[in-house]
């Protein structure tokens, strides 16, 4: 029996995930939420999650730890500060070598954005967060905030933010 793997739309990943709008940009669904408790969070959380064209990802951060996986599309670029200022670019995707993987993981307290490569087209990925992701501890930055901490990434901060 033959399988024939190929890459289907956004509008169809966004109709048979369900995905709803994201505070961040993008769409998105929640797949999982583990009963084990960790003190008073879930011990892990997955969602899907999916970017079309020029949208983004905007700058944010979180408390844990977070998982990206590529599942569709064109690859992803997640642009990531850490607290020194250093930015790392990650390519999620399946062109090992062009550079990219299809999994990576985002250092708990990094801000961190991305949004699809190329000009047009779409990018679905999943991400697991551990401890579980709880919107008490996500945190979307503020643009000219970010400018001022870390200035050598203005330019980047400017187009990946939602808020002057």
């Amino acid at each position: 029996m033959s399988t024939d793997y190929k890459t289907h739309n956004a509008a169809y990943w966004r109709e048979h995930l369900q995905l709803q709008s994201h505070i961040e940009g993008g769409a998105f669904s929640e797949t999982y939420r583990s009963p084990v408790m960790t003190g008073n969070r879930n011990a892990s959380t997955g969602i899907y999650f999916l970017l079309e064209n020029a949208d983004f990802s905007a700058f944010h951060r979180i408390k844990s730890d977070e998982m990206w996986h590529f599942y569709d599309g064109n690859p992803l670029n997640i642009y990531e500060i850490d607290p020194s200022g250093q930015l790392t670019i990650h390519k999620l995707g399946l062109n090992f070598h062009l550079g990219e993987k299809p999994q990576l993981v985002i250092t708990a307290g990094n801000w961190f954005a991305s949004r699809v490569a190329g000009e047009n087209g779409f990018t679905l990925v999943g991400c697991t967060v551990a401890p579980g992701f709880d919107f008490a501890d996500f945190e979307l930055a503020g643009r000219q905030s970010l400018q001022t901490s870390y200035p050598a990434h203005a330019a980047l901060i400017g187009e990946l933010t939602r808020e002057p």
